[in-house]
């Protein structure tokens, strides 16, 4: 009997209408669309604007989205993971209010945070899962209201953050496709550089936390780029290393959208070409646990079954690590 990996069989996401351009912000904030551009590559990124809708909203939308262009029946998936930063409210499980709207009533499921490092901690996870021969069907989810968290008149955070929310469906493959290898790592120096201070049981809510603007996303931009830089290169080459791949073995690096600056650093350590760096970040900015799935999504035609692709994340706590996958099937 062949051994049994996990690979992606379906992917789909959901953006929001509503695009909020840099020269937007340039009315809202001290920064201009040349600075933006350079040091983070981001033109425009979208938000949510509808205050009566929460990241399962994004959520809902990009599964739907994987229903709809598979054709798979809901009812038949095993396990929903949510991997968010931004859930819709605490103690309830957002996963679990997902997989119910979308039809998935055999499912059980959770949340998984992990900050930008969600998706990739999930795709784990989900292989786990569907190599142990207990599920066939995983469904992981990725997706963040960044704009709820996001305080707009602090420039050295606003630019960078966008809404958005993507899926892929893992299946078990008997072909050697789908995760190959995995290296995750985390360091808990990360909590004083990349946080929100109020809201947890550290520092509950109060008038004062919310007068003061505790609520919204504080990064130390220069010490989490550095961090960033060297471990997601780090571990990307290390992947290849352990793998005996080659950069003319790789067929597509797919980093997470934080920064070009350091999807750049990646791919040179791993001495890859332009050509096989994925890159959407222009469009839709840092959507922290939604980049890799809507990187999936976006270029989804381009993959052929047996491309090797490295994925590379590194988000806060700190969190990071990356995943060697080969992919399975032509779209």
């Amino acid at each position: 009997m062949s051994k049994i990996t996990a690979a992606i069989t379906a992917v789909g996401a959901y953006v929001p209408e509503y695009v909020l351009t840099n020269e937007i912000l340039e009315t809202m904030v001290e920064t201009n669309d040349e600075w933006i551009t350079t040091r983070t590559g981001i033109k425009e990124r979208r938000i949510l604007k509808d205050p009566d809708k929460g990241t399962s909203y994004l959520g809902i939308k990009a599964a739907e989205d994987l229903i709809s262009k598979s054709g798979i029946d809901p009812s038949e998936i095993d396990m929903v993971i949510m991997a968010t930063a931004t859930p819709d409210l605490p103690v309830a499980s957002t996963a679990a209010y997902v997989a119910t709207q979308i039809g998935a009533t055999n499912a059980f499921s959770y949340d998984l945070q992990a900050a930008c490092s969600s998706f990739l901690y999930g795709m784990s996870t989900a292989s786990a899962y569907v190599a142990s021969g207990k599920y066939k069907k995983v469904l992981l989810i990725g997706a963040d209201k960044m704009s709820s968290i996001i305080d707009y008149t602090d420039r050295t955070t606003c630019i960078i953050f966008g809404d958005g929310g993507g899926a892929a469906l893992f299946e078990p493959n008997e072909e050697g496709l789908g995760l190959q290898d995995e290296y995750l790592r985390s360091d808990g120096i990360g909590r004083d550089f990349l946080r929100i201070e109020a809201g947890g049981s550290l520092m509950p809510p109060t008038a004062e936390t919310v007068a003061n603007n505790r609520h919204f996303v504080y990064q130390d931009g220069k010490t989490v780029f550095k961090f960033a830089v060297s471990n997601m290169a780090d571990v990307s080459e290390r992947i290849m290393q352990r793998n005996n791949l080659s950069h003319d073995d790789v067929s597509w690096l797919v980093a997470h959208q934080a920064n070009k600056r350091i999807i750049d650093a990646t791919a040179r350590r791993m001495q890859l070409d332009d050509s096989k760096v994925l890159m959407n970040i222009q469009r839709y900015g840092n959507t922290t646990s939604a980049t890799l799935p809507l990187l999936l999504n976006d270029f989804e035609k381009q993959f052929k079954k047996g491309d090797n692709l490295i994925f590379a994340a590194f988000g806060g706590g700190f969190t990071w690590g990356s995943i060697y996958l080969k992919w399975a099937y032509n779209a």
